[in-house]
């Protein structure tokens, strides 16, 4: 590399150019130094937020029937379609007529015997009393014809009752169903003797699935952890009726019709400490079957002035504390210890700390430090910055 020679002529140029650039970096890093950062604030507003638990539950069929002969026979035919649905009323099964058929005709012809001796015993009873009338007849003739004709009056009587036991038995051996539902498979085959005595021996089982019940638990602690802060005004009570009632599947995906709630147990499990509630859901397309697991989100209380931050806004100290940067109005930075509550999605719920209309730094919070003066422009939330329900934002109650 070539080294020029040493000029006195150009030392002080040199020195002035120098110079100038250390003033101009000088005064360019105090300029920086001076010029407050940008943050994105959040405007808090407070707004109702229900009080939502998420809690295990299994699905029921509303109405459960097992089938069973109410005739003892031999099974004939199995008309039904085994895993279908099924109205009330539909023909399932038939059981040999012909021995009832003989008894409706036994009992027939008992009917008519016992109306032709009462027809005579009316007849016999007419000329008795006739002839009392004229006195020709003594009392005890008269008394007698009229005892007969009571008796057969009673024996046509019983001759009905028995010709229209015989019709209802006769009609038990067209095995109907009970209940609208789905039909399982058939534990009797044609050829089986069904018998009306054996509490054991079913034909077939009817569930109905529309509606369904979502029967689910809650441990008595948190009901009574929410039933405490309703009473100190921390929580505001939901109406009869009011309650929002969702299920959520396994893939995190919801039923797309709400429920509404039936009732909550009056008595706690002693062996859980659980409580069980139920709710009911239409389901018009059969998604819902008995057994089958699931989620219940439910409405229980509600904040009627909640507060609620992001969570990316929130700090925490050394010790876990839960902080905030808040904006003054005068553009300065102050922190702020905040009680968290139940978490909204990517939001927190604050108990405490956080007033209606202050502004959370969510975005430069590590460019922000206390006592600084900052440019402030409105944080834009993501679409998904919140879990809504219904009209009202929904939190997960944490006790």
């Amino acid at each position: 590399m070539a080294v020029l020679p040493y000029s006195p002529k150009l030392a002080p140029t040199l020195g002035a150019v120098l110079l100038l650039a250390g003033l101009s970096g000088s005064i360019c890093a105090s300029e920086a130094k001076m010029a407050p950062p940008a943050v994105s604030v959040l405007k808090l507003a407070a707004r109702s937020i229900a009080v939502v638990n998420e809690l295990p539950g299994r699905i029921a069929a509303t109405r459960v029937a097992e089938v069973r002969a109410q005739v003892t026979g031999i099974l004939k035919e199995r008309v039904f379609k085994q895993g279908t649905r099924v109205k009330a009323g539909d023909l399932l099964y038939r059981i040999d007529p012909s021995l009832f058929q003989a008894r409706v005709a036994s009992a027939a012809a008992m009917l008519q015997k016992a109306e032709a001796v009462q027809a005579n015993a009316q007849q016999h009873y007419a000329r008795q009393k006739e002839l009392r009338a004229r006195d020709v007849a003594s009392g005890a003739s008269f008394d007698a014809a009229a005892a007969t004709l009571a008796q057969s009056e009673a024996e046509v009587a019983l001759a009905k009752a028995a010709l229209d036991e015989a019709k209802i038995n006769l009609g038990y051996t067209e095995v109907r169903a009970p209940i609208d539902g789905i039909i399982g498979g058939a534990l009797v085959t044609e050829g089986a003797l069904v018998s009306a005595t054996e509490a054991n021996q079913n034909l077939a089982r009817i569930e109905q699935i529309d509606p369904v019940y979502a029967d689910f638990t809650q441990s008595s602690a948190e009901l009574r952890a929410l039933r405490h802060a309703v009473e100190e005004g921390r929580l505001g009570s939901l109406a009869a009726g009011q309650a929002r009632v969702e299920l959520v599947f396994d893939d995190g995906s919801v039923y797309p019709h709400t429920g509404k709630l039936l009732f909550s147990s009056a008595n706690v499990d002693s062996t859980t400490g659980q409580v069980t509630l139920r709710a009911e859901f239409s389901n018009p397309k059969g998604d819902l079957l008995p057994g089958l697991y699931v989620r219940v989100r439910i409405e229980q209380a509600v904040r009627d002035k909640g507060i609620t931050v992001p969570q990316r806004a929130v700090l925490r100290t050394q010790d876990g504390q839960p902080q905030v940067y808040v904006v003054t109005a005068a553009g300065v930075v102050e922190t702020r210890d905040v009680l968290l509550g139940p978490s909204l999605g990517s939001n927190w719920v604050v108990d405490a700390g956080l007033k209606d209309g202050e502004q959370v730094i969510v975005e430069g919070v590590q460019k922000a430090h206390a006592g600084q003066k900052v440019l402030v422009e409105p944080w834009i939330p993501p679409d998904n910055a919140s879990l809504a329900l219904g009209d009202k934002a929904a939190a997960q109650f944490v006790q």
